[in-house]
């Protein structure tokens, strides 16, 4: 069984088509498309870093002005079309659990399944990431979080902290920036611009690496975009050029008026804007007791060491569409391995 039909659980889909064995896809969303199908409106093709093609299917690129929330749910729309994938939903999974039989029981709002072997793949949308700030409840203006984000056009006027250094936190500080009364930036660590908007397939892998070496300690992933560079686009040279990109340390405390750093420093706002990413949706997982002592899920690829039955696909290093390619290859391969009848005992 795959949990979740993004590029992760896609993929996974597509190899186990093609290994013999019987599988189906359930997808709480409500049509094809994984999280894409909730990106906000503004995001577009031409400031994606790139959808990397789901096995056997080209992804032609669309026209750089195209929402990605259509682009991208297209193609995969066309690609469940295109190899028959068993994808039910809307089926929204709460529990997976073990069987008297050997087998895991997936709870689910449309009943129950027992399966054999699970690949996970739900992502980590779902799971919208907010750290706590001493003070952050006497906060009278407005919180949100990226993914709450629909349009620039609800910041017009207002004094907005955008928190965070990834490219979604860079991307849309310079859209509020536009209708903004002000802006102020403020991250954990300085990004590092690169140069180029291209990512390269050695620039990725290496990306995958660095999470990977955590995960392999059973420790808490990070993100894939955590550790990849911002691309200099001549969007952000303007940005520079305007002062928008003018960076600040994280600061200390919230206030019913703003934000205040332990040195005196003080931003009045009406918004704070969370962009600080996501944590893998695993709840789920919960009644298995996969986590160690280091607060993750101790992994070798894509297995779960503890549950050789339990693959997680779309999680720490392949949380990324080249690496959610890759992962479901493997699991599949390993899956094939584990399921494979025992060979007959000799008679003689």
């Amino acid at each position: 069984m795959v949990i979740g039909a993004g590029q992760a659980g896609l993929s996974s889909a597509y190899h186990l088509r093609a290994s013999g064995l019987d599988f189906v896809v359930l997808d709480a969303n409500p049509a094809p498309g994984g999280a894409w199908q909730h990106r906000w409106p503004t995001l577009r093709m031409e400031t994606v870093h790139g959808i990397f093609d789901l096995p056997g299917l080209h992804f032609t690129p669309p026209a750089p002005e195209e929402q990605a929330a259509d682009a991208v749910p297209a193609y995969f729309a066309s690609f469940e079309q295109e190899f028959g994938l068993d994808v039910r939903r809307p089926v929204a999974v709460t529990a997976v659990r073990n069987g008297d039989d050997g087998r895991l029981l997936v709870e689910s709002d449309q009943g129950t399944w027992a399966t054999r072997a699970l690949i996970n793949a739900t992502g980590t949308w779902t799971r919208p990431f907010v750290p706590r700030y001493p003070g952050q409840e006497t906060f009278r203006g407005r919180q949100l979080h990226t993914v709450d984000y629909r349009a620039p056009e609800e910041f017009a006027g207002k004094r907005v902290v955008v928190v965070g250094g990834g490219a979604s936190a860079a991307q849309l500080l310079v859209e509020i920036a536009d209708v903004a009364t002000a802006t102020t930036w403020v991250t954990r660590r300085p990004p590092v611009f690169r140069d180029s908007a291209e990512y390269t397939e050695e620039y990725r892998l290496g990306v995958i690496a660095k999470v990977e070496a955590r995960v392999r300690a059973g420790l808490p992933p990070g993100s894939v975009a955590s550790v990849i560079d911002l691309p200099w686009t001549p969007q952000m040279a303007r940005a520079r050029d305007r002062g928008v990109l003018v960076l600040r340390p994280m600061f200390d405390r919230i206030t019913p008026d703003g934000v205040a750093w332990r040195d005196g420093a003080r931003v009045d706002a009406d918004v704070i804007f969370w962009c600080t990413g996501w944590r893998p949706a695993l709840d789920h997982l919960a009644p298995l007791r996969l986590r160690g002592p280091g607060g993750g899920i101790v992994m070798d690829g894509t297995r779960v060491v503890a549950d050789p039955r339990i693959h997680l696909v779309g999680y720490g290093p392949s949380a990324s569409t080249v690496g959610a390619n890759r992962a479901g290859r493997a699991a599949v391969r390993e899956l094939r391995a584990l399921l494979a009848p025992a060979p007959a005992a000799s008679t003689r």
